[in-house]
Formats: C-alpha cells, sequence, structure tokens
C-alpha cells in the first residue's frame, strides 16, 4: 500500500484579501484593479448625473428672486376680504346683460337694478336674484356673508291660490323665514326672528295689472333685523300665473331706505314696454 503524500502546498496559492483599489487605467494595475477601478469611476460618473439632474430640478422650481415658485391654482380677479365686513365684490353682472335692469324672461318683466346693487352670476338659491354690491358677515353666523338688501323675483308654483293678495298673505312667512329666520342650508344667521309687526297690506298696481303687497318689520336675534315684503301680480305672458317678487332690506344706518321697496315696484316694466326700449330700464337712486 502507497503511503499517503502530503498535499503540496505549492499548487494552492494563498488567496489574499482584496485591497481597497487605487489604480486607474493606464497606471500599470492589474487587470482585476483596472475592472476594479472602473466600477468605481461609472458609479462616480453615475452620481454627477443624479446630482446634475437634481440640481437643475430645483433651479427650475425656482423663480428669479430665488424663491420657491408656487404651485399653479385658480385664478382670483381680487384678493379675499380680511374681515369680511362691508367689503366690495367685483362686479357679478352676467356678461351680455344689461346692468340697469333685471329681465325675467319666464315671467315677461324687467325690474329696475338701484345703484349699489347688482345682479349676480349665481346664488345658492338659484332663483332671479338683485342685491347690494358687497357683503358682510352675518350678525349670527360670522362665517356666512350677508347682503343688506336682496330682491328676488319667482313664479308662484306648487299651489293652486289665484288670488294675488291671498298669495301675498301666505307667502310673507316664507319670505321673513328664508330672509331672516334660516339660509337654504339651515343656518340662522341673524339668530332667528324674534317678532315681527305688519307695516302694510294692500293692493298696488305693478306693469299696468293689479297686485298685492304685504310688508314686515322683522326682530331677530342678533343684528338689527329688517324690512321684508312679499308682492304678488300676474304674469305679463302665457297663462298669467302670480309672480312674487320678495324683496329683504336690512333695518339699521346700513341697510336701503325703505322707500326704495315702492320705487322698485313702480319701475316693474313688460319686457316689451315701450317705456323700457324693450327691457332697458332707467337707474333707480337707492
Amino acid at each position: 500500500m502507497d503511503r499517503a503524500h502530503p498535499p503540496d502546498r505549492r499548487r494552492t496559492p494563498a488567496v489574499r484579501s482584496p485591497e481597497p483599489v487605487a489604480n486607474v487605467p493606464g497606471s500599470g494595475g492589474s487587470a482585476a484593479a483596472g475592472g476594479g477601478t472602473r466600477i468605481v469611476a461609472l458609479a462616480v460618473a453615475g452620481l454627477v448625473v443624479v446630482g446634475a439632474a437634481v440640481t437643475g430640478a430645483l433651479l427650475l422650481g425656482r423663480g428669479d428672486d430665488g424663491g420657491t415658485r408656487p404651485k399653479a391654482g385658480p385664478s382670483s380677479s381680487a384678493p379675499l376680504p380680511t374681515d369680511g365686513r362691508n367689503t366690495p365684490e367685483p362686479s357679478a353682472t352676467p356678461a351680455g346683460s344689461d346692468p340697469e335692469v333685471l329681465v325675467d324672461q319666464l315671467n315677461g318683466i324687467t325690474l329696475p337694478i338701484p345703484d349699489g346693487w347688482e345682479n349676480p352670476r349665481s346664488t345658492v338659491d338659484e332663483v332671479l336674484t338683485m342685491r347690494t354690491v358687497g357683503s358682510y358677515s352675518c350678525p349670527g353666523d360670522s362665517s356666512d356673508f350677508c347682503y343688506h338688501g336682496t330682491v328676488t323675483t319667482r313664479t308662484a308654483n306648487g299651489t293652486d291660490i289665484t288670488s294675488a293678495e291671498k298669495l301675498a298673505e301666505q307667502d310673507i312667512t316664507a319670505a321673513d323665514d328664508s330672509a331672516y329666520e334660516e339660509n337654504i342650508v339651515g343656518d340662522r344667521i341673524h339668530g332667528g326672528i324674534t317678532s315681527h309687526r305688519q307695516l302694510a297690506s294692500e293692493a298696488v298696481s305693478v306693469a299696468g295689472r293689479t297686485g298685492y303687497r304685504v310688508r314686515r318689520r322683522v326682530t331677530t336675534g342678533k343684528g338689527p333685523g329688517g324690512y321684508v315684503q312679499s308682492l304678488v301680480f300676474p304674469s305679463t305672458v302665457g297663462s298669467e300665473s302670480p309672480v312674487i317678487v320678495r324683496y329683504a332690506f336690512d333695518a339699521g344706518p346700513d341697510g336701503p331706505p325703505l322707500s326704495l321697496m315702492d320705487t322698485i315696484t313702480e319701475g316693474i316694466r313688460p319686457i316689451d314696454d315701450s317705456e323700457t326700449s324693450g327691457g332697458v330700464g332707467s337707474s333707480v337712486a337707492p
């Protein structure tokens, strides 16, 4: 039997631990070292490219004054009010409409828009409306905005009542509530109505037709309260369905004069009335 020979140590050279690569191509280093150098060089180049891209993105995001460019958002034609009180707003008269009259095509009438009033583009309750320019924080809820004067017009729907007198007497409570008790979303923006007193209940001529009006003075839990009027008269077109015009004027020195209710009523005209040149009325002073 042959004796086992010890392994030949010359055939298994010891493996040395890798050392940090310091050579660069062309420096005369080994192939392995050169390969490692190329990897490091490529990694460094990649980091430089990424850094340049990030830097470029940051520079693009800055304005000329060195500040960060704000994100794009909805544009505004005027700054928001700081305290919400008596703040003039941009003109809300719809494009192409006459700023001096409110035109109710459905009922065939026009109402004169007083000086300092506007025809807003849209309203919460979506009825034909004109109102005083500029809002203020409601006395019963400072997060809501109120207006010192509002006039709306609508067709009487959902009722069998045809008498202008009876309809006005019925509608005045709804007019009170919508103006000074609760708004359309249920907020008591004037602290609710604590009492009311009737000032007028009488027949009145409107656009050449006999109508009826009921007017009240309302006292509210907060703020000066106001005056509310329901005016009802036959439409000038179609089946002559009753038209309801509601007035709501704040009391106190900031509210419109009560006489303006009569001035607006007297200025109501049929759309084709020659006095209004087919719907164009004259300016009404408050």
